[in-house]
């Protein structure tokens, strides 16, 4: 399976390979003038599915663009994707709402299984920063930005279950051109996050040592304080900088995104026929149950790299 663009640049195919011939699926849309125009002939999910597996080839036209997004300068980097934007501060806000919902009913007598459920998750996340952060008192941030970061994060995976033909339904009345529920299979939102944990480490490292221990740090290890070390010192720290927020975000990304792939090629499936609609179907629970794991597993590292980071960054070397 593989997509093709025709030679105006104008549309968008989906080419299925057949004994070396190829036929087109359907049309996602055309361009009239600066106009967008999704074919009569494809339905909007097939219309989605389309646009999404464009995205996944990396195909970048103005003809199917994956995301609800505004530009707000020259070039592709200058773009908010307002979809991954919206649904995680929705999101966000969810989840303090759940949290909150249960504290402000929660009792000192027998807890009710909300409250217990709320207790064993903070428990649990207390026990794992205890094992890792020595540095001070956890409770007054790292804790709770381990708790935050966990919840928000399996919210934001959690979104990967919701049927994308029901959802399509509702975001074609906000935009034509896709809509991604799914924020944490945007890379641009996993490295958002990403990157906030890794200016947080720089903070924690310059609040701990100092601005001039800090900078000192990057010069005199690990290598030693030697001057012709220096050189190396500050390559082999600027590497590891530069790699924490890269695996951090990019592993979030590509276990989520993968995911998306697998459960639209097992959805694609269907159009073979018969056996591949069973086949297929079968498959799409097989995978939907093992994805439970995953989802939780992704917010679960992603979470206790951001509490080895801030851990290692008051570390003295």
């Amino acid at each position: 399976m593989q997509l093709g663009v025709d030679s105006d640049n104008s549309r968008v195919f989906l080419w299925v390979f057949t004994d070396d011939t190829r036929s087109p699926v359907g049309c996602v849309a055309r361009l009239e003038g600066s106009q967008t125009v999704v074919e009569p002939r494809v339905s909007s999910a097939e219309a989605l599915r389309i646009a999404r597996l464009a995205d996944i080839e990396g195909l970048d036209m103005a003809s199917a663009k994956p995301h609800f997004s505004k530009p707000i300068g020259d070039g592709g980097f200058w773009t908010l994707h307002l979809d991954s934007l919206l649904v995680s501060v929705l999101l966000g806000f969810v989840g303090m709402g759940l949290i909150w919902w249960v504290v402000r009913g929660a009792t000192a007598g027998v807890p009710n299984r909300r409250q217990a459920f709320v207790e064993l998750l903070i428990e649990f996340i207390d026990d794992q920063v205890k094992g890792i952060f020595h540095h001070g008192d956890r409770n007054k941030f790292v804790a709770p930005a381990a708790l935050t970061v966990f919840v928000w994060v399996l919210l934001m995976n959690g979104m990967d279950f919701l049927p994308v033909d029901w959802m399509a339904k509702g975001t074609h009345l906000i935009s034509d051109h896709g809509f991604r529920i799914v924020p944490t299979a945007d890379v641009n939102t996993t490295f958002a996050l990403s990157l906030s944990v890794w200016f947080l480490m720089i903070f924690f490292a310059i609040s701990a040592k100092g601005l001039g221990g800090w900078i000192h740090e990057l010069f005199c290890a690990p290598f030693g304080s030697f001057p012709l070390l220096w050189p190396a010192n500050f390559l082999f720290n600027m590497i590891e900088y530069i790699s924490k927020p890269l695996s951090h975000s990019l592993r979030l990304y590509g276990n989520i995104y993968a995911g998306e792939i697998i459960f639209l090629l097992l959805g694609l499936w269907a159009a073979t026929g018969l056996a591949g609609t069973i086949f297929g179907g079968v498959l799409h629970l097989g995978w939907a149950i093992f994805h439970i794991l995953i989802v939780t597993l992704q917010a679960f590292i992603f979470m206790m790299l951001t509490v080895v980071y801030l851990s290692m960054a008051e570390e003295h070397h």
